[in-house]
């Protein structure tokens, strides 16, 4: 798809409109621009309505959920009518469009026909008052993350026997080539000779070899060095505290945190956002067999520290252990941050409309806050006080992986990850497994939200 500002329209091409409610054309009794409207009043003229005083997220959505429905039918080229919007209002809705097209059918022989429109021919032509840097940069923007965005959704939406560790990885090496940035794997013998214990202890019930992939951006000039760890376990079966079987094929979907890390590494790169960041995924697969990992084993740490395995299922935050006791003593940095699909107690908080977020330091917690309502990336805050010590407290190691209590599940997994982080005065971590897979109007089942992207961006952004 190709983008081009204008300031006059062309003829005879399909003119898209918007009104908020109570702005619509007063000639007419049909239209009422509630939220997701669309009327045709002549053929080469479409209006959208936007609701009552929309926030810029609720622009996203509704371009998206638009140009979703109807994805098989647009013309090859359109204008959007942006005259008198904000480049931030351009930007959510040139964002909101691509992702309309977003093509689920990764694997289908016979897949639905898309519109050109989102194919290497088609032309939204953005109509604005006046041609200017500022929303060439939106737009530029706007296409580069959901650019990303749909490579982060078919990541997750991806099947295991497509995304192993090591696919991962190859998807790592490739895109730091493409976008100059250094990309490094720790095989499973690099593994070894580091000590990540605890990463290769929920990898031995696999055929699949782990990793560790760290990404590496550096731009000309910056100030602060942020690492980014994510969780990868690219399918989940319990181990031997095995899951339920009736939803354990979704558990394709337990490496939302390294998505998202991978995601805006490449998208930091290609939009050269002034701040060094480090990714850092640990990466395997969680499966069973007569070597797996087993419940009552106390296994060693990249960190020095013992841990007895209470639950199987616990496996995230054993190798987010090693991966940020990794990020914190080799890089240093100014802030870590770890995205994962933890626990399902966070969805038993928050639902589907947040996700938690865990931190020690009220500035982190209120940027990262900040970000997350700007975007709709949104996150709430709980609790990581000292008093939720005693529930990782072993009799036999330094801590235990699981507390074995229907309450303050989230929590628990938080002060568990704490320990890792060497007392890092700006540490978070991000609970994001109600929000990176989901249900949602743009697939007939679950799927891969693309979540963490645009909250990253626009945190990143700020420093």
């Amino acid at each position: 798809m190709h983008f081009i500002q204008t300031i006059e329209a062309p003829e005879k091409t399909l003119l898209l409109r918007t009104f908020e409610a109570g702005t619509e054309p007063e000639n007419q009794e049909l239209f009422k621009a509630d939220k997701g409207e669309i009327w045709w009043p002549t053929e080469n003229e479409i209006w959208l309505g936007l609701g009552k005083t929309p926030k810029l997220p609720v622009i996203l959505k509704t371009f998206r959920s638009a140009f979703f429905k109807r994805k098989d039918r647009w013309l090859e080229n359109i204008i959007l009518d942006a005259m008198g919007k904000s480049s931030e209002w351009i930007e959510n809705a040139v964002n909101g469009i691509i992702l309309g097209g977003y093509n689920l059918q990764l694997y289908k022989t016979e897949p639905k026909l898309f519109s050109s429109f989102f194919g290497e021919n088609g032309k939204l032509f953005i109509l604005t008052d006046k041609i200017s840097d500022e929303n060439e940069a939106a737009i530029n923007t706007a296409a580069k993350t959901a650019a990303v965005q749909m490579r982060v959704m078919d990541l997750m939406n991806a099947p295991s026997n497509y995304k192993s560790p090591e696919k991962l990885a190859e998807w790592a090496v490739e895109s730091g080539q493409k976008n100059n940035y250094k990309v490094t794997i720790l095989d499973k013998n690099k593994l070894n000779e580091l000590h990540m214990y605890a990463l290769l202890a929920v990898s031995k019930g696999s055929d699949a070899p782990p990793v560790m992939i760290v990404t590496e951006y550096v731009p000309e000039k910056y100030e602060k060095t942020i690492t980014l760890v994510g969780k990868g376990v690219t399918f989940d079966t319990g181990g031997i505290s095995i899951k339920p079987s009736a939803s354990m094929h979704l558990m394709k979907s337990d490496m939302g945190g390294a998505a998202a890390v991978l995601g805006i590494v490449e998208l930091a790169a290609q939009l050269k956002l002034p701040v060094r960041i480090i990714g850092v995924v640990p990466s395997t697969e969680n499966s069973i067999d007569g070597l797996s990992m087993k419940p009552g084993d106390v296994i060693k740490s990249y960190a020095g520290k013992t841990i007895e395995v209470i639950d199987t299922d616990a496996e995230g935050r054993l190798i987010l252990a090693d991966g940020l006791s990794y990020a914190v003593r080799e890089f240093k940095p100014d802030v870590v941050i770890d995205l994962a699909t933890l626990t399902g107690s966070v969805i038993q908080t928050l639902g589907y409309e947040a996700a938690g977020l865990f931190s020690v330091s009220d500035n982190l917690a209120a940027d990262l806050t900040k970000a997350g309502e700007k975007t709709g990336e949104r996150l709430w805050r709980l609790p990581v006080w000292d008093e939720y010590k005693e529930e990782i407290s072993s009799d036999i190691a330094d801590l235990k992986n699981y507390h074995g209590k229907p309450l303050a599940g989230a929590i628990v997994a938080a002060k568990f990850l704490e320990v890792f982080t060497d007392e890092h005065p700006e540490w978070a971590h991000l609970d994001i497994a109600g929000m990176a897979f989901g249900d949602n109007e743009f697939a007939p089942g679950r799927a891969g939200t693309g979540y963490g992207i645009r909250l990253l961006r626009d945190y990143l952004s700020a420093l």
